[in-house]
């Protein structure tokens, strides 16, 4: 499963690298094997009753070829995103399969799209290869039995993950065609997550109510099961869904409508000087932003004083690089103010000629965003 950039790593023990990445197995892995030799072993031998302890080194095989199928579908992602120039964060194997991290998100809708096919692909090749190896096999016999397993499992996994879906690798390829064809990578991301949620639902529907309709009563692992892959498509999904929505609000932003009308002062003025209906910037000698007045500050200046009361008496200073270009937009807007507000929280908004023409408040961005981000949820 193909991931985008994510905070953090995943625990676990890292067992060597792979596309210039850390390849980790998670605790959770150990625990998936674990179960399913236990579930597998049984079922091997009730279809092959005369194969005693050999049902267990089928169960003990499948898990193996499993593990590496997962592993080549991981390094399938990770060698494709390298070569579209994305770096590859780490290869993860965990309690439902693994993922592959990065350390941005696809630049363009072709280069995710690929990526996410990348996994499946491999499967389905697995899969198509394990089932000709059967054919030249003798059947009924161990090898017979592992391979048949390994292509009705590399299958499926390529098949599912091609379910267009967040957080499948399907869902991967409906956001980018969405992407393209709209040209907002946000959207795309919403649809997909949309049709995830649908999917998680389908899931678990289809493990409750198949063997119903067939006079069956569910079993408890199948329900387990099914209730623990829904959650986790479900999470994925909802998550995918919040993540456009911010992304949305991001990619509406935009700096000119956010802004706060300014006067201009110099340095040499007093308060009874200027009108300031409210807040104002105060200019340097050498005609740059100095500082600025904030209005609530001038406001509490007695009408007596202001007339020998200087600026700099209830200016508050701009430091360098506290000026933002009022025609940014989207994430350039958001990563010039991130930058702009680690030296003020107030910034003075330049037009393309470095006039100034209003004064920005990076809680106003903060807040733009989260308006947009409440209003899509």
């Amino acid at each position: 499963m193909a991931r985008a950039q994510v905070p953090g790593s995943t625990r676990g023990w890292v067992v060597g690298t792979a596309a210039g990445a850390p390849v980790i197995i998670s605790p959770g892995w150990a625990v998936a094997a674990v179960l399913l030799v236990a579930l597998f072993g049984p079922t091997v031998a009730r279809i092959a009753p005369g194969i005693g302890a050999g049902a267990y080194v089928v169960a003990v095989s499948f898990v193996v070829l499993l593990l590496v199928s997962v592993f080549l579908h991981e390094l399938a992602h990770a060698l494709v995103a390298r070569r579209r120039g994305i770096e590859v964060r780490e290869l993860a194997i965990t309690l439902l399969g693994g993922h592959t991290q990065f350390g941005a998100a696809a630049p363009s809708p072709a280069s995710s799209a690929l990526v996410a096919a990348a996994g499946p692909a491999v499967n389905l090749g697995l899969g198509l290869a394990a089932w000709l190896v059967v054919q030249v096999l003798p059947p009924g016999g161990l090898a017979a039995l592992i391979m048949t397993a390994a292509a009705v499992a590399n299958g499926f996994v390529g098949v599912f993950n091609l379910v267009p879906g967040l957080p499948l690798d399907g869902g991967r390829v409906l956001e980018a065609l969405v992407w393209r064809t709209t040209g907002r990578r946000s959207t795309g991301t919403v649809v997909a997550g949309w049709v995830g949620r649908v999917v998680a639902v389908a899931v678990l529907a289809w493990v409750l109510l198949v063997p119903l309709v067939a006079g069956r009563t569910p079993t408890l692992t199948s329900v387990i099961w099914g209730a623990l892959i829904g959650a986790f498509l479900w999470s994925g999904a909802d998550q995918a869904v919040r993540a456009g929505h911010a992304d949305r609000a991001v990619e509406t932003l935009a700096l000119r409508h956010l802004m706060r009308p300014t006067a201009v002062v110099t340095a040499e003025a007093t308060l009874a000087d200027v009108q300031i209906p409210g807040e104002a910037v105060v200019l340097g000698a050498d005609g740059r932003p100095r500082a600025y007045l904030d209005a609530d500050a001038v406001r509490s200046v007695p009408a007596s004083r202001r007339a020998g009361t200087p600026l700099s008496a209830v200016a508050v200073p701009l430091p360098p690089g506290s000026s933002v270009d009022g025609s940014l937009t989207g994430s350039a807007a958001v990563q010039a103010v991130a930058l702009a507000a680690r030296t003020s929280p107030v910034m003075v908004v330049l037009d393309p000629a470095g006039r100034v023409v209003g004064l920005l408040h990076a809680q106003d961005v903060v807040d733009a965003l989260r308006r947009g981000r409440a209003a899509r949820a």
